[in-house]
């Protein structure tokens, strides 16, 4: 009878395990998904830094040179 309870006990521990094995693995896989969307989020906001960096370049390419006559700078 002692045999029946030990292997019972040891029957309860291992579905638990399982169990617990199920739900870790739901969740690792929840959280991959949340870092493919983060990283797909990441690399959108780096496109558009990148975006804003060369219309900011390009806006910088168009100011007159240091020294260069400008308006209101006539003597």
């Amino acid at each position: 009878m002692a045999d029946t309870t030990y292997i019972d006990q040891i029957a309860d521990r291992v579905e638990r395990l399982l169990s617990r094995h199920d739900e870790l693995q739901r969740s690792n896989t929840r959280l991959q998904e949340e870092v493919r969307a983060l990283e797909g989020e990441r690399n959108l906001l780096k496109s558009r830094l990148n975006a804003a960096r060369a219309r900011i370049d390009a806006l910088l390419d168009r100011l007159p040179a240091n020294g260069a006559a400008s308006p209101g700078n006539e003597a």
